[in-house]
């Protein structure tokens, strides 16, 4: 039995910032943002949207009413949680309106925890066929303003349908994983910001790829030659590419091209709406499923999942006969560039509105915020979430 991504939806925000822009006011070579780390664009979060509102936003799109009875297991993978004890999944399911026998979970491990969650979701089909998991990566990528960290922000969130005998990618058995304890990012429990050692992530990013690379070809017996693109996990777009150089001597001339230049294309996406933890790598996947509009069923797509402190981890899938009738390439085309440019000024208002943290209440006002689905406040240290 096959077992893999049935649907994929996406949900970024309807503001971003201008990485030219955001250079200038930062007294930055423009081409530093743009070019040295590969970013055009930065989906930026209004107060009204937070990991539960876009997972539900990137859910809608995909999931139709007969989803709806199949879905038995929700997983939300995110590390922007909104609470410590209470999982996002399940106010997800209840504004999804799921059927109340199905199981909801958060999961957590930095940006790996979207692989974690399909994995989860693999074995949970292998024991029941008929079923669907509903996996989704949603997060806000906060740093600080005027950090080191900050052009590598964003937001939004993927959802994917996992099933038997799926219609986009049928997910290989053979993967190869590694843990070990790494202090290069993590954010205290105190604290709403991400710490980074971007010297130390950068070197573990391509150290953990290398190693898993190697234990994957040898669970395998494949290589550079078998795969039509491998994706990976973008905390910004230059970050593939210096792993996949790594491993580039391995192939032909021909391998080489075809890697880099699909490649390139799966990074489209990621470029324009930044970093987004959990979800990246699936937006990188979507990017490549979408834009790259000659890739062949059955061609085999490798997948880097990488989460600091860390994890990764190395698989594959074949693509499916009717993948494209499955990617709403115009609907994703539309909401990306229709988004609402604001000033650097607006982006660091809008960054700096946060909830309150007494235990005040607050109402917010949603009537800008385009989304279906959107905060509308706090109220008795309780969230309130709207569906238009």
């Amino acid at each position: 039995m096959q077992i893999g991504i049935d649907k994929i939806g996406l949900y970024a925000p309807h503001l971003y910032v201008d990485m030219n822009k955001l250079a200038v006011r930062r007294n930055v070579d423009p081409e530093k943002f743009t070019i040295g780390i590969g970013q055009e664009k930065m989906a930026v979060a209004p107060i009204t949207q937070d990991a539960v509102t876009m997972a539900v936003n990137a859910a809608l799109e995909i999931v139709d009413d007969k989803d709806k009875e199949a879905i038995d297991f929700v997983i939300l993978a995110t590390e922007s949680g909104i609470d410590h004890s209470k999982a996002g999944a399940i106010y997800v399911h209840h504004l999804l309106g799921l059927h109340e026998h199905a199981r909801s979970v958060e999961l957590k491990q930095a940006c790996y925890g979207a692989t974690a969650a399909i994995q989860m979701a693999k074995g949970h089909i292998a024991l029941h066929p008929d079923s669907k998991v509903l996996v989704i990566g949603s997060d806000i990528a906060r740093y600080g303003l005027a950090t080191a960290g900050e052009a590598t922000q964003g937001a939004g969130a993927v959802a994917m349908l996992i099933g038997a005998d799926p219609d986009i990618l049928a997910l290989e058995e053979n993967s190869a994983f590694k843990t070990d304890e790494v202090m290069d990012f993590w954010r205290p429990i105190h604290s709403d910001k991400a710490l980074v050692d971007g010297k130390l992530s950068n070197e573990q990013y391509i150290a953990f790829f290398t190693n898993v690379w190697e234990q994957y070809k040898a669970q395998s017996g494949l290589g550079l030659a078998d795969f039509a693109a491998i994706t990976f996990h973008l905390p910004y777009t230059k970050m593939g590419k210096k792993a996949l150089k790594a491993v580039m001597d391995e192939g032909t001339d021909d391998d080489a091209e075809r890697l880099m230049t699909n490649y390139q294309i799966s990074a489209e996406y990621n470029r324009m709406v930044g970093n987004i933890y959990t979800g990246s790598l699936y937006l990188n996947v979507l990017s490549l499923l979408e834009n790259k509009e000659d890739l062949q069923p059955g061609t085999r797509i490798g997948l880097y999942s990488y989460g600091s402190g860390a994890v990764g981890e190395f698989f594959a899938g074949i693509l499916q006969p009717n993948y494209r009738k499955q990617l709403p390439v115009k609907q994703h085309s539309q909401s990306l560039t229709s988004r609402t440019k604001i000033s650097v000024d607006d982006y660091e208002a809008i960054f700096e509105e946060t909830l309150p943290t007494d235990g005040s209440e607050v109402t917010l006002d949603v009537s800008a915020d385009p989304a279906e689905v959107c905060l509308a406040g706090v109220k008795d240290d309780m969230r309130q979430y709207v569906r238009k």
